[in-house]
């Protein structure tokens, strides 16, 4: 009879929760512009596809 923590699957070991690096305003202003830029090709991607009826 297996005792303590011997038998079944082992318990992975807790690491260290990781700092989120601070973004400077450069960075915040590229990733905006990212997200306008994915939204725009999504509306244009929808719009291309509403056009076409079969």
């Amino acid at each position: 009879m297996p005792t303590g923590n011997q038998g079944g699957k082992a318990k992975p070991l807790k690491t260290a929760k990781k700092q989120k690096p601070e973004d400077d305003e450069d960075d915040l202003a590229f990733k905006k512009k990212q997200r306008e830029d994915e939204a725009a090709r999504k509306a244009a991607a929808a719009k291309l596809q509403g056009g076409k009826k079969k």
